[in-house]
């Protein structure tokens, strides 16, 4: 299939199908590679260079191995017949998306919390957040909304979509493996720093580059959202974007909270262990559950502009390889 029509076929089966759970999708299969692999390889009182290396093995072969099975499954899809191929490489493509799965749970934390329901906000926001939540109060989970729409936007729908148009649907798939090893195992705690050190530093460089699209994109959508403001979604994240602990999640994080007019970072509880971080766009007064909703809808825009420029860089290199 031509990737010019596949990026907005597999975004627009995305917006249709979302992400069922009754659907057999390739990163719960990652995951349980990951699980047995990790098994697999750890034993007790391992060494530091045998926790790396062991690590490293682990990541570069289900990498590996999630693009080549990949591109084995279209290519046997296609010598069946080019229609089967071509839905193969659509629903494959569909799997690496997940714009509207985000919008959804978010949407139904903001809609909680609209009703004054925190309790049922707390327990909606734990599926798609990392932090403690039993006690955030309703500014807390607007935050948490927004920090997870914006980051999510990058590793769940910007990265994706580049590297399906870099590469087609065996790179973006290489990537949601990058993504799910550095989420699995790509921790900085004990038990993982030096198993999880190469997943995490592939995945800070496999979203190096999307990360900061991601934010550009969501400037350019505050000029099409009316109560957006560029200008200080601009200055925020030149200022703010390198804040965050992580190389890229201050990227888009920085660009909403100029856009939103939102005080965004500060403390967070994982575990039951509080971590602190910095504020970004300390100057603005903190998150209400209206900006929550509208990262929601900032994000859509914006992740409508990213699938534009790469369809159009795709069909234009295209046509640049084909003259």
């Amino acid at each position: 299939m031509n990737r010019g029509t596949l990026l907005p076929s597999a975004y627009l089966l995305d917006q249709i199908a979302g992400d069922p759970e009754w659907f057999p999708h390739p990163v719960r299969l990652i995951g349980f590679a990951i699980s047995r692999g990790e098994s697999a390889l750890r034993r007790p009182n391992q060494s530091v260079e045998i926790k790396f290396l062991t690590g490293a093995v682990l990541t570069l072969s289900i990498v590996g191995s999630t693009y080549w099975l990949t591109a084995a499954i279209m290519r046997s899809a296609r010598l069946r017949s080019s229609l089967l191929g071509s839905a193969t490489e659509l629903v494959l493509g569909w799997t690496c998306l997940a714009a509207r799965n985000l919008e959804q749970e978010a949407a139904s934390v903001a809609d909680a919390l609209y009703h004054g329901d925190i309790p049922h906000a707390r327990k909606r926001l734990a599926r798609i957040v990392g932090r403690d939540t039993a006690n955030l109060d309703a500014q807390e989970i607007s935050r948490a909304i927004i920090e997870t729409v914006a980051e999510s936007a990058s590793d769940g729908i910007i990265a994706p979509l580049f590297y399906m148009a870099l590469g087609g649907v065996p790179l973006a798939m290489a990537y949601k493996a990058v993504n799910t090893l550095d989420s699995m195992i790509g921790h900085a705690d004990e038990n993982y720093f030096y198993f999880g050190k190469a997943a995490a530093r592939i995945d800070d460089a496999a979203n190096y580059i999307p990360a900061r699209f991601t934010a550009l994109a969501i400037i350019a959508a505050s000029y099409i959202v009316k109560w957006a403001d560029p200008q200080s979604a601009w200055r925020s994240w030149r200022r703010d974007g390198s804040k965050h602990k992580s190389p890229n999640a201050g990227q888009p994080e920085s660009a909403i909270s100029g856009a939103l007019h939102a005080a965004l970072g500060g403390e967070n509880t994982y575990g039951g262990e509080a971590i602190p971080a910095q504020r970004i766009g300390g100057e603005f007064p903190p998150p209400t559950p209206r900006s929550s909703t509208q990262a929601i809808t900032l994000v859509a825009a914006a992740s409508l502009i990213g699938l534009s420029v790469g369809v159009f860089l795709t069909t234009f290199f295209q046509s640049r390889k084909r003259s």
